[in-house]
C-alpha cells in the first residue's frame, strides 16, 4: 500500500522568502535558529559529551538547559511541525497534505508522455510520503501525547488520511499507470535502482489490496480482510483458559512464597489463577510434582471459544491467499520477505533445531540429574531451572553484581552510545534546546545527530522516563523518513498562501557536496525508566543490565533510520523486509556489554570510577551461567513457536485442527515430552490459543530469531574478528554494506556484502542469491545462548 515510513526536516518563513526571491536552493536550508555544527571544535565536542550525560542524569541541570529558550517569543509546532501549534493545527496539517496528494494523483492519472512516466516513481514516492507524514506522526501523537484534546485531534487527522489512503489503494488508474511506466523499457532503463525498487514495492502493495481482481472478487477480498481484522483483534484481546483457576490443597503449595499463599488461600486450599504472574511463580517453586503438573496443564489449555477464533482466522487467511492467487497464506505473506517461501523458512528452522539440540540436551541432562527419577517432564523445567539459579546465586559474589547498576546511569549510557557511534561511524549525539511547544512532555530530550564534518543529519526525541498512563513498552518510532526534496516542491511550498516549508518546518539539510535539499529523519525513542530525583540529590536513573540492552536495542533501530538515508522515503531506514528489520537492533545488543564498549562509558554515578575488569568478568560469567542453565531450551521454545506459525499458515483452504497441528510439531521437535499424553480425560492441551503473535506476525514469527542468527554471525565475523569490537573499519563496512541501504537493497546482498567473499559461509557468493540453501545456512549459524528472553 502507499503507506510507508517517514522522517522530517525544518526551515523558517524567512528561508522560504529567500526561495521566492530566487536565491539558490542552498539558502533555503538555513534558518535563524540554525546550529553551525561545522564550526565545532574539540572543546565543543567534549562539552557536548559532558552535557549529554548531565541532561539525562541531573534534573536541575536539565531544567536550566531546557529553559534557555523558554522565554523566547518564538514558538515551535510539535516536533518542529509548523502546523502543530494547537489541536486545530492537526486538521490544517491533514487538509493541506491531502490537497497536495490530490494534485499528485491528478498529475499521475493524466500522464501520457515519456517524461511524465519517467518521473512517476518519484511522484508516487512523494505521494506516499505525504500520506505517511500525517499518518505516522498522528498515530504516534494520539498514543503518546498526554493532552486528550491533542490526542483527539491527532486521531481525526489519522482517520482522514488513512481513509484517503485506502481509497488510493483501490484506485485502478494509479496501479495501471505505474505498471505501464515500469513495463516501458525507455522508462525502466532511465530509472535509478532506488526508483525501480520503489515502483516494484508499490505495485506489490496495490496487488495486496486486490486492485487487479474483478469487482465481485475484490468485494470478497475486502470482506475477508475485515473479518480477519476483527477475528485477530478478538483473538489477541480475549484470550482465555479453559479453567480460570486451579484449586490445590494448601500443603501441595509448599515452596511457594508464603505471602502469595496467603493472598490465594481459601480455607485449607489455595486457588491459583491460570493467567498472570501467580502460576509462573508457582511452577518455579512448588515442590509437589503432581500440583505442578495440574497447574501446568491448565495454564496451557485454552477455552473452546478461543480455539474456534483462531481456526476461523486461519481458515479465512487461507481463503484470502487463494483468492489472491497464492497456494497458502504463508506463500502470500513471505513473497516479499528474505525467506520468500514457507519451505525456505522450514529449512532455516529445522537447521536451527539441529544446531541447538546438543545445547538443549546438555541443559536437560543437568536438570535430570537434579530430579534423578522419573524422567524430566515439561512441568519440571521451570522448577529445576529455578533451583539451579538459586544454587548459582548463592555461590557467586552477588554483592559485587548488585552494584553494577551504579555504573549505568542513564546519562552515562547515552554518553556511551554517542561515543560508540563516533568510533564506528563518525557520528555524535548532541543535546539541543527545544523551543516552547516542540515536545509533547517537558521531560522529552532532543538530540541532534551530527557527523564528523559537522553536518546535521537527524533528530532524535528521547522520551525515556516513566509517567502516569504512559505505555511501559520500549519502542522506536520513525516520525518522518529521509528523502531528497525536489526544487519543484520548494517552489510549490513557497507559492502557497501563506508560504509553507517544504518539509512542514521539520529538520532539513543540504546533501553534502550538492545543491540538493533533503528531509532529515526524525525519530522518537520511548522507554519507561524511573525519573532522576527532582532535587538533584541522590542517585540519578540507574539501569540494570537488561534495561541497558533494551536501550541499545532501540537505538539500533534509530541508527538504521539515521544512516539509511536513501533518495526516496519508501525505502528509507527501517522500511525494509520484515525479516531484516530487527538485524541492526539485535546486533546493537552485543555492543551494550562488550568489554571494549563498557570501557567507553560505564562510570560510577558518584565517583566517576570506571567499571572494574573484575566486575566486567563477573557480568560475563553471570550471563554465561544463566545462558547455560536455560538459554538453549528457551531458544528451542522460540523455534517451536515459529514452526507452529509456519504449519498453521501453510495449510490450504479448508477445516484446520490447530490442536492436532500444534501437538504434531511439538512431538516431532521438542526435546521434552509432549504433554498431550498426560492430559486428564484425553483433553489435550491447546497452548496455541495464548499465542497472540499468530495474528500480528502471521507466517513471519521466525523473523526475530532469523535476525538473531545473522546478527550473531556479523558480530563474530566482522566486529569480533579484530582485536576490538569498536573498530572503525568494521563500522564503515557494516554501514556501507547494510545500514545505508535502508530497504533499497536485498537483505541477502547486504548480508553477503558485510561478511565478504572470503567468509566460508559465503563461498561462491551463495548468500547473495538467497533461497532455501541460504536459509538453511543461516540456521547452521545458530543463536548462541547469551541474551535470551529479550
Amino acid at each position: 500500500m502507499l503507506k510507508t515510513v517517514r522522517y522530517r526536516p525544518w526551515t523558517c518563513k524567512d528561508c522560504l522568502q529567500r526561495v521566492k526571491s530566487r536565491r539558490t536552493l542552498a539558502t533555503a536550508a538555513v534558518s535563524p535558529n540554525h546550529v553551525d555544527y561545522a564550526a565545532a571544535s574539540k572543546f565543543t565536542k567534549q562539552r557536548d559529551d559532558d552535557t549529554l550525560r548531565r541532561v539525562f542524569d541531573s534534573r536541575p541541570f536539565w531544567r536550566e538547559f531546557s529553559q534557555r529558550r523558554a522565554n523566547t517569543s518564538k514558538r515551535s509546532g510539535l516536533v518542529q511541525n509548523q502546523y502543530l501549534t494547537s489541536p486545530e493545527g492537526f486538521r490544517q496539517f491533514a487538509h493541506t497534505s491531502l490537497q497536495k496528494c490530490q494534485r499528485i494523483v491528478s498529475k499521475v492519472l493524466a500522464v501520457s508522455t515519456l517524461e511524465g512516466y519517467r518521473s512517476m516513481a518519484k511522484d508516487m514516492d512523494r505521494l506516499s510520503d505525504l500520506l505517511c507524514r500525517v499518518i505516522d506522526l498522528s498515530d504516534f501523537v494520539r498514543c503518546n501525547h498526554p493532552d486528550p484534546r491533542i490526542q483527539e485531534a491527532a486521531t481525526q487527522a489519522y482517520a482522514l488520511m488513512f481513509e484517503y489512503m485506502n481509497i488510493l489503494n483501490t484506485t485502478t488508474g494509479l496501479h495501471d499507470q505505474l505498471k505501464t511506466a515500469a513495463g516501458t523499457p525507455e522508462v525502466a532503463s532511465y530509472w535509478s535502482e532506488a526508483e525501480m525498487t520503489v515502483a516494484q514495492i508499490l505495485i506489490k502493495d496495490f496487488s495486496n489490496s486486490a486492485i487487479h481482481m474483478p469487482p465481485k472478487d475484490r468485494q470478497r477480498f475486502v470482506n475477508l480482510s475485515n473479518d480477519i481484522s476483527q477475528l485477530g483483534s478478538d483473538f489477541v484481546n480475549r484470550a482465555e483458559p479453559a479453567k480460570s483457576h486451579v484449586a490445590l490443597r494448601k500443603n501441595s503449595a509448599q515452596g511457594l512464597d508464603p505471602v502469595v499463599v496467603r493472598q490465594l488461600q481459601k480455607w485449607n486450599s489455595i486457588s491459583i489463577p491460570t493467567l498472570g504472574v501467580e502460576p509462573k511463580l508457582a511452577l518455579r517453586s512448588m515442590h509437589d510434582e503432581s500440583a505442578r503438573k495440574e497447574l501446568y496443564l491448565a495454564t496451557r489449555t485454552s477455552s473452546k471459544r478461543q480455539i474456534h477464533r483462531l481456526e476461523e482466522l486461519l481458515s479465512k487467511r487461507a481463503e484470502l491467499a487463494q483468492l489472491s492467487g497464492y497456494s497458502t497464506y504463508g506463500h502470500m505473506a513471505l513473497s516479499d520477505k528474505m525467506a520468500k517461501t514457507p519451505e525456505a523458512v522450514s529449512n532455516f528452522l529445522t537447521s536451527l533445531i539441529d544446531s541447538n539440540r546438543s545445547h538443549v540436551q546438555d541443559e536437560l541432562f543437568k536438570l535430570q540429574a537434579m530430579k534423578q527419577a522419573p524422567p524430566l517432564q515439561p512441568w519440571d523445567h521451570a522448577y529445576y531451572v529455578q533451583q539451579r539459579l538459586t544454587e548459582y546465586s548463592m555461590s557467586r559474589r552477588s554483592r559485587e553484581l548488585s552494584r553494577v547498576p551504579e555504573f549505568f546511569s542513564l546519562g552515562t549510557v547515552m554518553q556511551g552510545l554517542s561515543r560508540l557511534f563516533d568510533r564506528l561511524y563518525g557520528l555524535q549525539l548532541v543535546p539541543q534546546e527545544t523551543l516552547p511547544g516542540e515536545t509533547w512532555n517537558s521531560d522529552v530530550r532532543r538530540l541532534d545527530v551530527v557527523d564528523e564534518s559537522g553536518q546535521h543529519i537527524a533528530v532524535i526525541y528521547c522520551d525515556l522516563f516513566t509517567r502516569p498512563n504512559k505505555s511501559p513498552n520500549p519502542a522506536h518510532f520513525t516520525l518522518r523518513c529521509a528523502r531528497e526534496i525536489s526544487a519543484n516542491e520548494i517552489a510549490e511550498s513557497a507559492a502557497m498562501d501563506p508560504p509553507s516549508h517544504p518539509n512542514d518546518g521539520m529538520a532539513t539539510a543540504m546533501n553534502a557536496g550538492s545543491n540538493t535539499l533533503r528531509q532529515l529523519p526524525t525519530i522518537a525513542l520511548v522507554c519507561d525508566f524511573p525519573e532522576p530525583p527532582v532535587s538533584g540529590n541522590g542517585p540519578p536513573t540507574l539501569l540494570n543490565e537488561h534495561s541497558v540492552r533494551t536501550l541499545f536495542h532501540e537505538m539500533g533501530h534509530a541508527i538504521h533510520s539515521v544512516l539509511g538515508q536513501t533518495p526516496l522515503q519508501s525505502i528509507s531506514g527501517t522500511r525494509c523486509a520484515t525479516d531484516f528489520a530487527e538485524l541492526p537492533s539485535v546486533l546493537m545488543e552485543n555492543f551494550a556489554t562488550a568489554p571494549e564498549v563498557l570501557s567507553l562509558y560505564a562510570r560510577h554515578w558518584q565517583t566517576d570510577q570506571p567499571l572494574s575488569e573484575n566486575m566486567i568478568r563477573s557480568m560475563e560469567a553471570d550471563r554465561s551461567a544463566h545462558g547455560n542453565i536455560y538459554g538453549a531450551v528457551e531458544n528451542e521454545a522460540q523455534i517451536l513457536m515459529a514452526l507452529v506459525d509456519q504449519a498453521y499458515h501453510s495449510s490450504a483452504n479448508g477445516p484446520i485442527n490447530s490442536t492436532d497441528i500444534y501437538h504434531k510439531v511439538f512431538s516431532a521437535h521438542c526435546a521434552l515430552p509432549d504433554p498431550q499424553e498426560h492430559s486428564p480425560g484425553h483433553l489435550r492441551t491447546s497452548w496455541q490459543g495464548f499465542f497472540g503473535h499468530l495474528y500480528g506476525y502471521g507466517a513471519t514469527y521466525y523473523s526475530y530469531i532469523f535476525d538473531r542468527a545473522i546478527a550473531n554471525k556479523i558480530w563474530q565475523d566482522v566486529f569480533r574478528a579484530g582485536a576490538l569490537s569498536v573498530d572503525r573499519d568494521a563500522g564503515e563496512r557494516y554501514k556501507n554494506e547494510v545500514l545505508r541501504w535502508g530497504g533499497g537493497r536485498s537483505g541477502w546482498s547486504c548480508v553477503a556484502g558485510v561478511l565478504g567473499s572470503n567468509n566460508p559461509s559465503n563461498a561462491d557468493g551463495r548468500l547473495a542469491e538467497g533461497g532455501e540453501e541460504a536459509m538453511r545456512e543461516v540456521g547452521r549459524w545458530g543463536l548462541g545462548r547469551d541474551g535470551v528472553s529479550n
